[in-house]
């Protein structure tokens, strides 16, 4: 009996229901820790790292919602400014914001942001939540400046000159808040066009990047390349230092640097007697100054027997240097010469100044 009892209660036992499962937490993410803000333009852009784990170290296997927090004041750190939701980006969107493993958001200033002195800054935080669980707590907070930055360049023009491309523009005349200050300095920037489909208008091969600075509205590129088509855009900058801000790209003027430029005429041609030596006839020897160009490819040489005229040209190739025989020429004629120099891209200079020069019939021997 006491047997029977004693198996009955372990049979009992081993049928016993499992104990409850464990209930597991829902995921709280970890605050983000690297919330930065600048301004850019008109824009606060804002920039920070997505937490991957949870707040007890587990991995994040869930779509983030980011909710951004901001407040309109004092920027400095000890001011306590009153923060407001200014934006939900909801899990769907968020890879729509990631640029390089970042969080991008950009927040436009707006003309109330200056209505008052006090309003000389803005402070934001985030904070993140997988699907409906709590939300993270509150990031580091990030504290911005503002200022009003110029309105964007809309007349940029450019010119290609043998030496630079030269850029002009209007001074802008207000920002957001009112009229331009004084002081304004402009950046300029550059890339190469890429080649583009007919009909479609270049668009740069790279980010444009800085080649200068300028504090009147002009510049004079003088580091291009003949052959190239270039991108340029112009920022005003107002401030100075950390506090310096850009405005906007100004219209992106497109020029294709061809070389249309003809070099300098040649100096100091002259033509001098060589008597008759031997078996060689007299004839005619000419000579000139090497111009300043570097992209100069050769000479072309040319002769009349009337002054002012334009005369033949005698070389069938160009002269690679500032010499040059004329073996056919007739006792007793009076020739008139001009020298033309030729660059790479096939420009043509003006001629230069025309010198003479002839054979005397008694230098040549008789028949």
């Amino acid at each position: 009996m006491l047997l029977c009892g004693f198996l009955l209660a372990l049979a009992a036992a081993g049928c016993a229901s499992p104990s409850e499962p464990y209930e597991r937490k829902p995921p709280v993410p970890l605050p983000v820790s690297d919330l930065a803000a600048t301004q850019a333009a008109d824009d606060i852009v804002l920039t920070f790292t997505l937490p991957t784990e949870t707040v007890d170290h587990r991995p994040l296997d869930q779509a983030l919602t980011i909710e951004i927090y901001r407040g309109i004041g004092d920027p400095r750190p000890a001011a306590d400014a009153k923060q407001v939701l200014l934006a939900t980006i909801p899990s769907g969107a968020v890879d729509q914001y990631v640029q390089q493993g970042r969080f991008r958001y950009s927040d436009s200033v707006k003309p109330d942001d200056f209505a008052q002195r006090a309003a000389a800054g803005a402070v934001y935080s985030v904070r993140t939540r997988a699907a409906a669980a709590r939300e993270s707590d509150s990031s580091n907070v990030a504290y911005v400046s503002i200022h009003p930055a110029l309105e964007p360049i809309a007349d940029l023009k450019t010119d290609v000159t043998h030496a630079a491309i030269v850029l002009t523009w209007s001074p802008p005349e207000k920002t957001m808040a009112g009229a331009a200050p004084s002081a304004v300095a402009y950046r300029i920037y550059r890339a190469e066009a890429d080649s583009t489909a007919a009909g479609e208008s270049p668009k740069p091969k790279a980010p444009l990047a800085k080649i200068g600075e300028s504090e009147s509205p002009s510049f004079q590129d003088t580091q291009f390349e003949f052959g190239k088509t270039y991108v340029y855009s112009v920022r005003g900058v107002v401030g100075s230092g950390t506090d310096s801000i850009e405005s906007a790209d100004s219209n992106l003027a497109v020029v294709a640097a061809r070389d249309v430029f003809p070099p300098a005429a040649p100096q100091g041609l002259v033509a001098a007697l060589v008597p008759q030596q031997a078996d060689v006839a007299a004839h005619l020897e000419l000579s000139w100054a090497v111009g300043p160009e570097t992209d100069v490819a050769g000479y072309n040489v040319y002769r009349s027997e009337q002054a002012g005229a334009a005369g033949t040209r005698l070389t069938t190739e160009l002269l690679l240097t500032p010499a040059f025989r004329d073996m056919n020429v007739q006792p007793g004629h009076r020739y008139f010469y001009t020298v033309t120099a030729v660059d790479r891209s096939g420009n043509e200079s003006r001629p230069s100044e025309a010198v003479s020069g002839g054979v005397p019939a008694e230098s040549q021997p008789n028949p």
